[in-house]
């Protein structure tokens, strides 16, 4: 484990405590962010989408997780996609909230799965293709995502 990876433990440390010092935590955060430890830039990245001990910044977000998938995060390629998908932080690109998406569902995130087959079944940044989203939405049953 490198230096990121000691320091986000010591920023979840922090959080779990019964009072935790959030300022704290958050300092720990940033030093892993910039050692590039891919689950502290998306925890940063949710931090900054959602307001959370932080002020509210949707750019900065999407920088972070952007920062993150160069890891392979698959909760980073989720949220990204869901960012492209909606506008939030970066312009509206479906062709790039889906690849986030297949990326995410081959990472290992199960709500992913059925992001895929939505996509499919719509057309959502992919040519619209009902067998294709059956067999996604149907692994993201398998998976209890449904």
């Amino acid at each position: 484990m490198g230096n990121g990876g000691i320091l986000l433990k010591k920023a979840l440390a922090e959080m779990e405590k019964e009072e935790p010092n959030m300022k704290i935590a958050f300092e720990f955060l940033s030093a892993s962010a910039k050692a590039q430890n891919p689950e502290a830039l998306y925890a940063l990245g949710t931090w900054y989408l959602h307001g959370r001990f932080v002020k509210k910044k949707p750019v900065e977000a999407v920088r972070y997780f952007l920062k993150s998938i160069e890891g392979n995060n698959s909760s980073a390629y989720y949220d990204l996609a869901v960012c492209y998908e909606k506008g939030i932080g970066i312009k509206k690109n479906y062709r790039a909230a889906f690849k986030c998406y297949i990326n995410a569902a081959l990472s290992g995130d199960k709500q992913a799965l059925y992001e895929v087959g939505r996509c499919y079944y719509y057309g959502i940044g992919t040519p619209k293709n009902i067998d294709i989203s059956t067999i996604w939405l149907k692994h993201a049953e398998l998976n209890g995502v449904c």
